[in-house]
């Protein structure tokens, strides 16, 4: 049987930042290489990641605190941010420049690559990778682990065959159950459950929100830049601001992606979750109103369905007074507060992340299982979900520098 002495179970953004921040370990320690595979189950590795910013590579965020994290146990919170400030957003900057990467800021705080394409950054994981000797094991899905009495037993099936391999340490990275298209359907957190470890609720994350359409139906398309959006559940409050696109099912958006979080955390009560959209956050209903009143005076045959022109969009200044019936003062406050109840999200197929996973109290501070000795988690496994602008692949980062630091540790030892 193949033996392996670390073998790490997706190829994903948090999989291969572990092996490369392993292996600066053993350069910097003097370590001799071991047999380390990534076991990827799609046929290369990073695929997500060289989608992720619309394919330009958000990457992280400059305001990447605990407090843009999520976790269905509020406890988990002191462990989220004792990874995020050991392994900053500075960190991974200081990380992708040793790799030849470097990164601009945009006004929000999120970061790129300066030449704006994501399959930079998995370029430069996967060539560190394979000039440290990691094997990336493309088209291989794990299907079982077991523990052995010298280690782990591994299943998986490659070529339309099955193969079994015996790895010292097995690190899990197999991402959530979020865009199945990249492999990630959630099938893997059984290899967790099987060991005993639990996985909460999951639920979509970072998504497109459904929305009752009876006001919005001729908005199809339109755009609202840097617009306001507030999300009220019976539970409470949450407002961003950034861009929100209509659709023929609801709204998109960063400013959606965001907000969606928000809602996953909060649980979609039946017809009890409302949007209120801000189409001019810069002007207050009085200014709106005072403009309407002017249009009034200066084009005395105006139409009233015409009175928000150069006010903004035409499309959605029609909409806003048709859902008025004509009352200016009406319209003015549907400018600041536009209200849409709603109905659902697209799902897992089309969420950036997951919400939910392996809980943060079944692990160590080292994110090694509470359970099984030799066992670790990375990334979107576990359950902790950030808000959209390059949080998630800043967790990613921050949990894989965690466990690669934790193994050259055990490496020291032997």
């Amino acid at each position: 049987m193949e033996k392996i002495r670390l073998a790490v179970i997706g190829g994903g953004a948090s999989g291969l930042i572990l092996v490369n921040a392993l292996a600066e370990h053993n350069l910097k320690n003097g370590t001799p290489p071991f047999k380390t595979v990534v076991f990827e189950r799609g046929e290369r590795v990073g695929k997500k990641l060289s989608s992720t910013g619309n394919g330009q590579g958000n990457v992280t965020n400059s305001a990447a605190t605990s407090s843009e994290y999520f976790s269905s146990d509020a406890s988990s919170q002191k462990k989220i941010s004792a990874i995020l400030r050991a392994y900053d957003d500075k960190d991974f900057g200081a990380f992708w420049a040793r790799r030849g990467v470097l990164l601009i800021h945009d006004e929000r705080g999120r970061a790129y690559p300066a030449g704006r394409q994501a399959s930079a950054l998995t370029d430069a994981l996967r060539f560190y990778a394979t000039e440290k000797g990691v094997e990336l094991r493309t088209s291989a899905h794990v299907t079982d682990i077991r523990k052995g009495a010298d280690g782990f037993v591994l299943t998986y099936q490659r070529e339309g065959q099955t193969h079994t391999c015996q790895a010292e340490t097995v690190v899990l990275c197999v991402g959530g159950k979020a865009a199945k298209n990249f492999g990630t359907d959630g099938t893997s957190y059984a290899l967790a459950q099987n060991f005993g470890h639990t996985v909460t609720p999951l639920s979509p994350s970072l998504v497109q929100l459904k929305t009752d359409v009876t006001y919005i139906k001729t908005l199809k398309g339109i755009r609202v830049n840097n617009g306001g959006l507030r999300a009220k559940t019976p539970s409470g409050e949450y407002a961003v601001r950034g861009d929100i696109i209509f659709t023929d099912y609801g709204v998109s958006g960063d400013a959606v992606f965001r907000i969606s979080a928000f809602i996953a955390r909060q649980g979609l009560a039946d017809g009890k979750t409302q949007l209120f959209i801000d189409f001019l956050p810069e002007y207050t209903e009085a200014d709106l109103l005072s403009a309407m009143q002017e249009k009034r005076k200066t084009y005395t045959s105006i139409d009233n369905n015409e009175l928000l022109f150069g006010v903004v969009n035409n499309q959605i200044g029609r909409a806003v007074l048709r859902r008025a019936e004509g009352d200016i003062k009406k319209a003015a406050h549907l400018v600041k507060n536009f209200p849409l109840t709603v109905t659902g999200s697209l799902g897992f197929d089309y969420a950036q992340v997951t919400k939910g996973g392996i809980p943060l109290s079944e692990t160590d501070e080292s994110l090694q299982s509470a359970l099984v000795e030799g066992l670790y988690f990375t990334g979107e496994v576990l359950d902790v979900d950030g808000q959209c602008g390059g949080f998630n692949l800043q967790w990613a980062y921050s949990s894989a520098c965690t466990v690669a630091a934790a193994l050259a540790k055990v490496d020291e030892k032997i």
